[in-house]
């Protein structure tokens, strides 16, 4: 009998065998421990399982509590009253009911710029940047593709897509001397990042604009954690600190975080009609009969209204008074940071015990670990909302100090909060 040919992976972009090897053993062992596969119903703020325990949930991506607002609740019921349809089944390109162009307008009046509308943050990035890698998006010309080694999953797993288009290359955590060197060499490159990652930081935007200046570098950022919880309007990071606002930068963002709704915004400067109508019939899940519901559209423009209101400062207030008194009772990384996430270091071996004891405790936090984060750098991930009490925040700071967190240390004639 002949053998057959066993195939060789090549791993130049993705490598499942170490990410599900390593990874899932984790995953495992905290489904085993109580902290994945939960299920609880929600009420006031207070999970509660089927057993009956009941636990804060400080994993939350809604920093503003904007998802549960009785303005966003009823935007949405309004939104399905009005158009009498919840999701017209066809691509947008060929037929659609005004209900997403509204939102659109609405956003677009937010930002000060063009949006188009996705049913995810990842949809949009699957479809805009194989149209970036082959120079449909930008001047033409095939960038050198450079994907930070961080970029979220959502953006990494394109790679073979784009590679199919132009040369794709990975680099460390925004090396902004690796960066411009490609730009000496290539006649166009192109950036891919987070603008506000899931692990508590920003991009440089600043001297990134400084490449965009000098040599023409465009940069693809995904700002999904900065949306709504930072800048005026709650534009988010990038667009508050960027000095270039035209077609080098393009910003995605997910409207499911702390803008509190459904879907994702594509956030575009200086693109013609002619390149919108590219991306609308050859942006791969933005050209499919899934445009964003009729629900999620009212809740959008609920949302949006807000954003135009003095609640939203206030709302961002307390947000930064959780932040802010997170950090006078635990020692992290991203300590001192306006960013609502915080990375509580554990070891590899300790990181899911201590997860389950904070969980015993009434505390939800989620246990990340390779391939989340690198391997020997796990942690207890805890996300500040706005909506947790002072109270909540201590009791969780004390049993964080209990499983192993660094406390604060005050200064000198300061009070612990």
């Amino acid at each position: 009998m002949t053998s057959r040919k066993a195939l060789i992976p090549t791993h130049r972009y993705r490598n499942n065998d170490k990410l599900i090897g390593i990874g899932n053993e984790f995953w495992n062992m905290s489904e085993r421990s109580g902290l994945a596969g939960i299920v609880a119903h929600l009420n006031d703020g207070v999970l509660r399982t089927e057993t009956g325990h009941e636990f804060i949930n400080f994993s939350c991506c809604s920093y503003l509590d904007l998802d549960s607002h009785p303005k966003v609740i009823e935007g949405a019921v309004a939104a399905l009253r009005h158009y009498g349809v919840l999701d017209h089944c066809i691509a947008r390109s060929r037929v659609q009911i005004p209900a997403l162009l509204e939102l659109e307008a609405s956003l677009g009046e937010l930002f000060g710029a063009h949006v188009v509308c996705s049913l995810s943050a990842s949809v949009a990035t699957f479809g805009l940047l194989p149209l970036i890698a082959s120079g449909h998006l930008g001047n033409g010309t095939r960038p050198f593709m450079i994907f930070d080694k961080n970029a979220h999953v959502s953006m990494a797993n394109i790679k073979p897509v784009c590679a199919d288009e132009t040369e794709v290359v990975t680099s460390r955590h925004h090396d902004l001397g690796f960066i411009e060197d490609a730009c000496k060499k290539y006649a166009k490159v192109a950036y891919v990042c987070d603008g506000s990652d899931s692990l508590g930081g920003y991009a440089p935007v600043k001297e990134l604009a400084e490449l965009q200046d000098k040599y023409g570098l465009l940069v693809y950022y995904d700002d999904s954690h900065s949306l709504s919880a930072y800048g005026e309007r709650g534009v988010g990071y990038v667009r508050s600190h960027s000095p270039v606002l035209d077609e080098r930068t393009i910003v995605v963002a997910t409207l499911n975080k702390a803008f509190g709704t459904s879907g994702a915004a594509i956030v575009l400067d200086g693109y013609s009609k002619d390149l919108l109508r590219v991306i609308e019939r050859f942006g791969g899940g933005l050209s499919y009969s899934q445009p964003l519901n009729t629900a999620a559209v009212g809740a959008g423009l609920a949302s949006a209204e807000i954003h135009h209101t003095a609640e939203l400062t206030t709302l961002q207030n307390r947000l930064s008074g959780n932040i802010e008194l997170f950090d006078s009772l635990i020692h992290t990384d991203q300590t001192g940071n306006d960013y609502p996430i915080r990375l509580v270091p554990m070891s590899d071996e300790t990181v899911i015990e201590a997860g389950r004891r904070v969980i015993e405790a009434g505390y939800y936090v989620s246990p990340v670990f390779f391939p989340i984060v690198a391997r020997g750098t796990a942690g207890l991930r805890v996300m500040m909302r706005a909506g947790q009490t002072k109270e909540q925040i201590r009791r969780l700071c004390s049993v964080l100090v209990d499983v192993g967190a660094q406390p604060a240390v005050a200064l000198p004639g300061e009070a612990v909060r």
